[in-house]
């Protein structure tokens, strides 16, 4: 006789391999994932191989473990004899913009990826205003990593928050869920929508957001949660008859022409200072705000003052800035090929508590070939700004 799925997930076996599943005891009977393509390529790699490297791609929630340390213990008990490599690459506040200029520093410079976890639905529905970023982001990392290596299996998770469940029950798909959902059809990967699961299983009464999972970065329950219905995701996967040899997957037109397929970082040393930028090798806050990892300690590129200007040339159709916004975060303009000058905010709702990674696109149609950018600070800033501060840790180069 099955345990409710509820009771499941309160057992410490739960997460065992070869556990029974059943999906007619979730709420409406189906389960939340979809697995297109398949996870054959990393499949073979798990029992054929027996060496593998799975990556996990993402913002906190991926960067705090949890969720991600049951899928790897899955993964040792599914597979016993496989010597498994986990490259951890998630990064709090960051979405699938981000992800698509760090790949190649956080991911593919580990070497060839045969299971790739990404998720950035939470993000990009707070940090992203513009669905296309979205779009773009997401099938840069795609696109990114299989013209890379063309064997490399991709999975979708859509992890939850308040505004997600708010959407589904007025009849809306996020939309950040939405245009991540777009890409993963149009290559062919799997998905796991965890944030309707959840909105489901709240709606049928078998838990609460406020005593069981409690937030967006989920309680211990919401992170055993997750990590049971990856580990139902797999079982299916796995289920499906192995392949002889792995195959290739193909490579359709991209979505969106401007989507960041050749996502990069830039040397900030390779800029030119014009005036009032220093180039310091050991950046650290000194009103003592929070910071992220990577984002202390390291080579910035500093300006405070309104005028202070800088310029550089890159190749490519695409460009921005990899910056910190913290409580003294400014406006910047910026011309393009001695075009008028644009502004751009880049002080957040976040700003006043932390010096928060952000990744600013100036400019993403740009006809391929070679560009000259020049960036300034502007006089003025947010009436919560403390100053008129601007922090560069890479260039965005696409």
């Amino acid at each position: 006789m099955s345990l409710p799925l509820f009771a499941l997930l309160l057992s410490p076996s739960a997460f065992l391999v070869g556990a029974s599943y059943d999906s007619n005891v979730l709420p409406k009977g189906r389960e939340y994932f979809e697995l297109r393509d398949g996870l054959a390529n990393s499949h073979f790699k798990f029992t054929r191989a027996k060496t593998a490297r799975i990556a996990f791609l993402g913002g906190s929630i991926t960067a705090g473990g949890g969720w991600r340390d049951h899928t790897m213990r899955y993964f040792e008990k599914k597979f016993p004899d496989t010597e498994f490599e986990f490259v951890g690459a998630g990064i709090g506040s960051l979405g699938s913009v981000p992800h698509a200029f760090r790949l190649e520093r956080d991911v593919l410079s580990k070497g060839p990826v045969d299971l790739l976890f990404v998720e950035a639905a939470v993000n990009d529905t707070s940090n992203t205003e513009d669905p296309a970023h979205m779009l773009r982001g997401m099938e840069g990392v795609v696109r990114h990593i299989r013209a890379t290596n063309p064997l490399t299996d991709i999975v979708h998770l859509h992890f939850v928050m308040p505004p997600h469940m708010d959407d589904y029950n007025a009849g809306r798909i996020p939309v950040s869920i939405e245009q991540h959902e777009k890409v993963a059809v149009r290559h062919g990967n799997p998905t796991l929508n965890l944030s309707l699961e959840v909105t489901d299983r709240i709606n049928a009464g078998e838990f609460t957001w406020k005593d069981d999972f409690k937030n967006l970065h989920p309680s211990p329950f919401g992170h055993q949660l997750y990590g049971n219905s990856i580990a139902r995701m797999m079982e299916a996967a796995f289920a499906e008859t192995p392949v002889s040899s792995p195959r290739p997957h193909t490579m359709p037109a991209p979505l969106d022409p401007h989507s960041y397929d050749r996502g990069r970082f830039g040397d900030i040393a390779a800029t030119r200072v014009i005036k009032g930028f220093t180039l310091e090798t050991d950046w650290t806050p000194k009103d003592k705000k929070k910071t992220r990892a990577g984002f202390v300690n390291v080579p910035a590129l500093v300006g405070t003052e309104p005028g202070a200007e800088f310029g550089f040339t890159f190749e490519g159709k695409g460009v921005g800035l990899f910056i910190t916004t913290g409580p003294d975060a400014g406006i910047i303009e910026f011309s393009i090929d001695g075009r008028p000058h644009r502004k751009v905010e880049t002080f957040t709702r976040w700003s006043s508590s932390l010096h928060l990674p952000w990744a600013v696109i100036l400019d993403d149609q740009l006809t391929p070939g070679s560009h000259t950018v020049n960036i300034r600070i502007a006089a003025d800033h947010d009436e919560k700004a403390t100053g008129t501060a601007l922090r560069v840790f890479h260039l965005l180069l696409n």
